[in-house]
């Protein structure tokens, strides 16, 4: 099945926010949405929901606190040296070395999170039109080629000033 960007351009943002809506309520496709402004009605229409970044800032951490352990703990029992009695592995002087890799790889793994969440980096560039950076909003679905005709008739009730395909 082959999917075809349609592109819709509006002048205001209202307009583009109920087509925005709309073509996410009929369940079109993905739909992302250009503005030269920000404006919540349009980020309320695109339903942005919880980030999936705050996951990967959390394996990060588990992850860190784990090996901040882990390594440390290793290396004295493979290469033991007692000095005065005491135990080979003592877990208080392991927590600031554990404390640092959790922030590191939590701090590694939220901006990989935040590249994969954003789609970067982008081997294809989204269609775009330069007017969406001066005074026009722009919403672009992805749907399959049968639904085409649909997706434009939606973006034209919303009062689109051009529809057209976007390659």
């Amino acid at each position: 099945m082959s999917q075809v960007h349609v592109l819709g351009v509006f002048d205001a943002a209202g307009k583009a926010a109920a087509a925005a809506r709309a073509l996410r309520t009929d369940g079109f496709g993905k739909v992302t949405a250009y503005a030269p402004a920000f404006d919540h009605n349009l980020d309320a229409a695109m339903g942005p929901g919880k980030s999936p970044v705050r996951a990967f800032t959390l394996a990060g951490g588990i992850l860190g606190c784990a090996l901040g352990f882990a390594f440390p703990i290793y290396t004295v029992l493979d290469w033991p040296l007692m000095t005065g009695g005491k135990a080979i592995v003592s877990l208080p002087p392991f927590v600031v070395i554990a404390f640092e890799l959790t922030i590191l790889f939590a701090a590694l793994m939220t901006v990989a999170g935040f590249l994969l969440s954003s789609g970067l980096p982008r081997l294809k560039p989204a269609p775009y039109d330069p007017r969406f950076s001066q005074d026009r909003w722009g919403v672009l679905v992805t749907c399959a080629t049968e639904r085409t005709e649909a997706a434009r008739a939606r973006l034209t009730q919303a009062d689109a000033e051009e529809v057209r395909d976007a390659t």
